[in-house]
């Protein structure tokens, strides 16, 4: 009996002191974690097994990775980086891709192939216009374009009106205000004869005395055909009227003094000035291959004009001076495009071709519904400092008030409300003309060769278009309150027109009292 009390106590005490170790250690690890007295750096043994959980995993998974990257096997690192980089993708987006070659006297070549087709145009856009003359050689670049086709060292002038004609070629010209053009249509294989002529003419004619005069008399025909043609004299008198004693408000063809007087020397020295290499573009599209090109320009125009002034520094010397408060922007302003849409939102109209009443400009349904003009056009001029925006209509004497106060409202609408649905019918129909518009070799040539000469660059119809998309009804009412709000314009018109407002009542269409 002795024996089993004693070994009964034993067993009881063993257990207590088992326990009283457990509550010891259990005590000990609380006290490392809420005691501000015990350091940190030497915690007590946990009695609890270590548990990792799934989120602690994937933590280190993309931790082991990560190094990984920035410690990459040099073997993935043989072809590219797995660290993304800037690219440009233009040449994704221009398609088909313009290649551009400048040579080192600063003559730049453009083209677009289209190996399918069999036509192609090749043609010399030349930064020269009426914009640079003086008032005393005003026409001498519209008299440069008559003389061009007139006879070459080489060839005479029936010689060369022959030559176009056996090969089923084309060749025309035309001058702005700011650009001279002459471009030639061929067939495929004649591509390199039709660039043979151009080069000619531009760098060899003759400019015969009796040539001279016989052109002087057709332009003079001309220009008394151009006094008939009402649209053209409009915009002559608007250009005088908004950029009055600035080269940019003279005609185009000049006045009948200079083209009486304008000389062989007044010719040859206006090529020698402007017709430069630095200011001009060659450019062809169609059924054409760069690299033959490049070569054949270089072979043929070799001599060109190197002097290197440019068209900038012509045009701060005589900047084009708005007469009211804001003229419009140039080409190279960002508005450009805003007021591209907002011309399309203002649409255009004849009376013979019908369907105003359901267009989508209100300006068209007006005047449609009223009957109060023949036709109305919405227009965007653009310059290398400064553009022209209105509204050019033809009307009866007895409809101007109406119509006048039908624009202004249509007109001053856009810096008070704009549309959604507008701006987005504006924006289709805008790209909708841009891609018609580009339809044939020649078209495309004209755009690489004004592109190239207004932005240095031919812009990829992407990048147009998402400048065309980025436009909003906020971007069209910010561009109409800084260029229309409450601004002085400039007006033209010729015929009976007593019963159009006065200038004051057109200024105070330009806002609205209301808020």
């Amino acid at each position: 009996m002795a024996m089993k009390h004693l070994l009964t106590l034993a067993r009881r005490s063993q257990r207590r002191l088992c326990l009283n170790q457990a509550i010891r250690s259990a005590s000990s690890a609380v006290a490392a974690v809420f005691s501000p007295f015990t350091s940190p750096a030497t915690p007590s043994p946990s009695p609890f097994p270590h548990v990792i959980m799934p989120y602690d995993e994937a933590s280190e998974t993309v931790k082991s990775k990560l190094k990984k990257l920035e410690n990459p096997d040099t073997r993935f690192l043989k072809y590219a980086s797995p660290n993304p980089t800037l690219a440009s993708h233009d040449h994704i987006l221009a398609a088909p891709e313009t290649r551009v070659t400048t040579l080192p006297n600063g003559l730049c070549i453009a083209t677009e192939s289209n190996l399918s087709a069999k036509t192609a145009t090749v043609g010399v856009w030349i930064d020269a216009g009426s914009r640079f003359e003086s008032e005393s050689t005003n026409g001498t670049a519209h008299f440069l374009e008559h003389m061009i086709f007139k006879g070459t060292e080489r060839r005479t002038r029936s010689g060369l009106e022959e030559e176009i004609e056996n090969i089923g070629g084309h060749l025309n010209a035309y001058t702005s205000r700011e650009h001279t053009t002459f471009y030639a249509k061929v067939l495929d294989t004649n591509v390199n004869q039709a660039l043979d002529v151009l080069a000619d003419t531009l760098q060899k004619s003759e400019f015969k005395e009796a040539s001279i005069e016989h052109e002087r008399g057709v332009i003079l025909r001309e220009m008394q055909e151009v006094e008939g043609k009402t649209e053209e004299v409009v915009f002559d008198h608007l250009h005088a009227t908004a950029f009055q004693h600035t080269p940019l408000g003279r005609t185009i063809l000049g006045p009948p003094q200079n083209i009486k007087s304008i000389t062989r020397d007044d010719l040859q020295n206006y090529i020698k000035t402007h017709y430069t290499a630095s200011r001009i573009v060659i450019a062809a599209a169609g059924a054409v291959k760069h690299e033959d090109i490049v070569e054949q320009v270089k072979k043929l125009f070799t001599k060109l004009s190197t002097d290197s002034t440019s068209t900038s520094q012509l045009v701060d010397k005589e900047p084009a001076n708005f007469t009211g408060s804001e003229s419009s922007p140039s080409w190279k302003d960002p508005d450009c495009v805003s007021l591209m849409v907002m011309q399309t939102m203002l649409g255009s109209w004849n009376k013979s071709v019908g369907g105003g009443r359901h267009m989508g400009s209100e300006l068209a349904q007006r005047v449609a519904i009223n009957e109060i003009a023949e036709s109305i056009k919405a227009f965007n001029t653009n310059y290398k400092d400064t553009g022209l925006f209105g509204i050019y209509a033809v009307a009866k004497p007895d409809c101007l008030e109406d119509l006048a106060y039908a624009i202004m409202y249509q007109v001053t609408k856009l810096a008070y409300r704009v549309s959604e649905d507008d701006v987005t019918r504006a924006q289709n129909q805008l790209k909708s003309s841009f891609l018609c518009h580009l339809d044939g070799t020649t078209p495309v040539a004209e755009d690489i060769g004004r592109q190239l000469l207004t932005y240095g660059r031919r812009i990829p119809t992407a990048e147009l278009f998402a400048r065309i998309d980025a436009v909003d009804t906020g971007a069209v009412k910010r561009v109409a309150n800084k260029y229309i709000y409450d601004k002085d314009i400039a007006i033209s018109a010729i015929g009976p027109i007593q019963g159009l407002p006065d200038y004051n009542w057109f200024r105070r269409t330009t806002y609205w009292n209301r808020y």
